[in-house]
């Protein structure tokens, strides 16, 4: 006599599918120090209440072995269609997974007509190193037209280009950055009204990171004919701007003893004077012709942040945001000015510090650290006093950079759009889920590149957010910072790279012209 089939416990399955549901919503409701701790709980909640299915299901449902056997037969190959059909591509900048169709069209190269993509009566202004002319964000003498229905971006040409998270350094005709090829790291030089290669350099080094992805980081710096490049590795090129041919070449890392960050080398070389200077294990000056080392500055661990130069307390400094400490730097011998340390956390350092009036400087980081504003003053025997005005969470730039604008700093807090006043750190508003994108000011408005890929303006109102236009520029995740040199923008990502004809307003008429 065959033994009766018992009930199948579905009620037992319906408690962890249940207390599945309940805990990611606890999850979400939670308020989490930053959106990163949510997406990574949910992970675990994901793949436990996996676990326990396959538990449920084996040890526990009362199927019969036939069907339990088949059933799990149905999802080990549904995973395995699943892993033929996509792809993983790494991580957004809120560490959730990214996967696309493995047959994906890959980028194509589009070009306008060059006869058509010149206009003489617009001078190109140079966007020559890291964040413009300044390293601060802030591109000037151009006006934007915002009416984009009736004035749309041309697109000038799009193509494929190697990984990496290097922007555009752009000098006259000239558009250069950085691109992984294989085991070869290359700087390359583009047309910059034909998206042609002029020349390109390359250096046997490769750097592949989950989740920080594959390729160079750091964007070229061109100052008179040289060009210096910092690769992933730690390698410093000083390269002839016309030809890109090697001039001098050294390891920063391994001249120094230092140790490469986790996520790869993202500095991006600041030229002063007859110096080229970078982060390796805290702040290190070259000569700019020669390669030599002239200057080595108080040792630390790297971060991923660019040395900026600028005035404080009526002294010209070097300030670098290196992991859990910030250094000021005399410029010319190195001479430790003052140092003040951050939050040691799992947080990466990477954004630029942002001067502002009356010798204060914002400092900010991602991961639920949030940003900090510092007084600099002498005291009576002609030290550095630093002090805390204010610090808030309200501000977390993980890898975006944040611009000050007629009393207002804008930046994206944790991908999200965000206004706050520097005098006692209160937000204003947040608002426009934009992703871990970048940020520039284009004289009056903030030009937003989207982790998407769009392109966004922005009015920098203090009381309320405001989007006036918008367009997709490229696909794919888009963490690099874009370049405007004249009314051209150049945004690229991992994969591909494309140029734009910004609408201006002719200020001598007042007309929009295109």
């Amino acid at each position: 006599m065959s033994g009766t089939q018992k009930p199948i416990r579905w009620w037992l399955l319906s408690v962890i599918i249940a207390v599945a549901i309940l805990s990611i919503l606890i999850i979400r409701i939670l308020d989490m120090d930053h959106r990163q701790s949510k997406v990574f709980w949910t992970a675990v909640v994901v793949v436990f209440t996996a676990v326990l299915g396959v538990l449920w299901l084996l040890g526990f449902s009362r199927f019969r072995w036939r069907t339990k056997l088949t059933t799990l037969v149905i999802a080990i190959l549904g995973i395995f269609l699943g892993v033929n059909l996509f792809q993983f591509k790494g991580f957004s900048g809120d560490l959730v997974p990214i996967f696309e169709w493995r047959w994906r069209d890959e980028p194509t190269t589009l070009r306008q007509d060059p006869s058509n993509t010149s206009d003489p009566q617009i001078s190109i202004a140079d966007y020559p190193q890291f964040l413009g002319q300044h390293r601060n964000g802030v591109v000037t003498g151009i006006k934007l037209n915002l009416d984009w229905d009736t004035h749309p971006p041309k697109l000038v040409w799009r193509q494929p280009i190697g990984a990496g998270w290097s922007g555009f350094a752009v000098v006259g005709n000239s558009a250069i950055t950085q691109e992984q090829e294989g085991d070869w790291e290359k700087v390359v030089c583009y047309e910059l009204h034909t998206g042609e290669v002029k020349w390109s350099h390359k250096d046997q080094a490769r750097y592949d990171m989950a989740p920080a992805g594959l390729g160079p980081r750091a964007t070229p710096t061109i100052s008179g004919n040289r060009v210096y490049t910092v690769g992933s590795t730690g390698i410093l090129n000083c390269l002839d701007f016309e030809t890109g041919e090697p001039l001098w070449t050294t390891n920063t890392f391994e001249d120094n003893k230092a140790d490469i960050p986790p996520w790869g080398v993202s500095v991006s070389p600041l030229v002063f004077d007859e110096l080229v200077i970078v982060s390796a294990g805290g702040a290190v000056a070259y000569h700019k012709e020669t390669g030599e080392i002239v200057w080595t500055g108080y040792r630390t661990q790297s971060g991923y942040s660019s040395p900026l130069l600028t005035t404080l307390a009526g002294t010209e400094q070097v300030v670098i945001f290196n992991q859990g400490l910030i250094t000021a730097h005399e410029p010319l011998t190195g001479k430790l000015l003052w140092k003040q340390p951050w939050v040691q956390t799992y947080a990466e350092c990477v954004a630029q510090p942002v001067p502002i009036p009356d010798d204060k400087l914002l400092v900010s980081t991602g991961y639920g650290v949030g940003a900090k504003l510092y007084q600099l003053s002498r005291n009576s025997t002609d030290q550095f006093d630093v002090s805390i005005v204010w610090e808030t969470i309200y501000l977390k730039a993980k890898f975006t950079n944040i611009v000050h604008y007629e009393g207002y700093l804008y930046g994206l807090d944790d991908g999200i759009l965000a206004c706050v006043n520097p005098v006692n750190g209160a937000r204003q508003w947040k608002s426009g889920r934009y992703g871990h994108g970048q940020t520039l000011l284009i004289s009056d408005v903030l030009l937003v590149t989207t982790e998407s890929g769009e392109v966004a303006l922005i009015e920098p109102d203090p009381e309320r957010h405001i989007e006036h236009a918008r367009f997709a520029a490229v696909t794919g995740k888009t963490w690099n910072t874009p370049a405007l040199a004249g009314p051209y923008l150049l945004v690229r990502n991992d994969r591909e790279a494309a140029c734009y004809q910004l609408p201006v307003i002719d200020t001598t008429t007042n007309t929009g012209t295109d």
